[in-house]
């Protein structure tokens, strides 16, 4: 069996981006002018204004990918993390969130959030195994979420 390799952020695997988050996005919810331009223009939105990508290659294709987004001096957010449906089960949602917990603890992040929706109780399970706790959202955050999630780094 293949193993899962962790890469960073690359504007080489944009399309990849783009193509494991939306689909699951748009099955879920309508898409949001955020999330729009965070497909589109990845490199803009969250690269450009100090966070990053990381993906997860498979064999010869990447089939996770997290995005990590600054909201403030030391804080930071996850957000989009996606796998391909084919790579399921393979522990890689698990080694995504990982990465991306130990890349904002290297760029200076003092707090990770998340913000999620309780329909997605899946994923909500992997977040509390990475040590995320839930914590009351603010109303009107993003109007989707129902869910908020933290971690001291």
């Amino acid at each position: 069996m293949d193993q899962v390799e962790i890469l960073p952020y690359s504007p080489a695997y944009n399309s990849a981006f783009k193509s494991i988050n939306q689909a699951w996005v748009e099955s879920l919810f309508s898409l949001e002018p955020f999330d729009i331009a965070q497909f589109e223009q990845p490199e803009e939105t969250i690269v450009k204004t100090g966070g990053t990508i990381i993906f997860a290659k498979l064999g010869e294709e990447i089939v996770g990918t997290v995005g990590l987004y600054k909201s403030g001096e030391h804080t930071f957010e996850m957000i989009k993390m996606g796998v391909d449906p084919k790579a399921q089960g393979k522990g890689i949602g698990m080694l995504l969130g990982q990465s991306i917990i130990a890349k904002a603890s290297e760029m200076g992040g003092k707090k990770l959030t998340l913000y999620s929706n309780s329909k997605l109780k899946a994923a909500l399970h992997i977040y509390e195994k990475l040590g995320f706790k839930s914590v009351t959202p603010e109303s009107g955050k993003y109007c989707r979420c129902d869910v908020k999630m933290e971690i001291d780094l």
